[in-house]
């Protein structure tokens, strides 16, 4: 059972074979929050799951800007939508996830620890958001670990999300239209590869052993063997440092 923030997410879970049950809830407002929590409670008696990918901070992050001309307003609001919702969903949420043990959190952030740990992400608003929820999965699984409960954090790749099509003025039938543009979107993925991976992590009886770690989709594809909607495994964060930083002609071969 999957309680979802986006209408046309809910209706590709029923298309899946799954429930998907869309509510609208503002992850900023604890009221709002603690009924969602309440109300999973009250008709479903448990949480085994909780991924944590609230964010929407996508039009606010000003690129390779310094702290002094980027916008303030902007860069708090990104740290709030990035952290703030996800530390009130857990405030609510953990507590029924913890009452059965094997449950599972997964923050869900852009980057590597060991990438983000080396490179400057967009702005230091950007990079401080990014970070603090790899931080945070750390954090949560130290106080889950008692209840037999983890926490991992997940990075997708390059993904071709309806925002990133939207840029490049594609749609994921024609997405490879938009290499012309930029090249290095060879690599790029659907949502279904990241969401793949993190229901094979949830699937695992052993999941406790990334307790704390840094993954990213491409990582969690080789191991569990899961794969994209075109059958592909796309490794983007070791691309993106072994080839896109590295300034080599964009070639995806053997990174996917």
């Amino acid at each position: 059972m999957s309680y979802l923030n986006a209408y046309n997410t809910a209706e590709l879970v029923h298309a899946a074979g799954g429930t998907g049950i869309a509510v609208q809830v503002d992850h900023l407002d604890p009221a709002q929050v603690q009924a969602l929590v309440a109300r999973i409670d009250k008709e479903q008696g448990r949480l085994d799951i909780l991924v944590n990918d609230i964010w929407g901070g996508e039009y606010l992050a000003e690129w390779n800007t310094p702290v002094w001309e980027h916008s303030l307003e902007s860069g708090m609001r990104m740290l709030r939508l990035a952290i703030d919702t996800h530390i009130i969903t857990s405030h609510y949420a953990l507590s029924l996830l913890i009452r059965r043990p094997n449950g599972l959190v997964v923050e869900v952030t852009d980057g590597t620890a060991a990438y983000n740990e080396t490179n400057y992400r967009l702005s230091l608003f950007y990079d401080l958001a990014k970070h603090s929820v790899i931080r945070m999965a750390k954090s949560l699984a130290h106080e889950l670990t008692p209840h037999g409960c983890t926490a991992v954090a997940v990075t997708p790749g390059w993904m071709r999300s309806e925002i990133m099509l939207e840029v490049y003025g594609v749609k994921e039938e024609n997405w490879r239209d938009a290499l012309a543009k930029e090249p290095h979107f060879a690599i790029s993925e659907t949502p279904r590869f990241i969401g793949r991976g993190i229901a094979a992590l949830a699937g695992d009886p052993e999941a406790a052993r990334w307790r704390g770690q840094s993954v990213s989709s491409g990582e969690l594809a080789k191991v569990y063997g899961v794969y994209d909607l075109d059958g592909s495994q796309p490794d983007a964060w070791r691309y993106i440092a072994e080839v896109q930083d590295a300034g080599k002609p964009a070639d995806a071969a053997g990174y996917r």
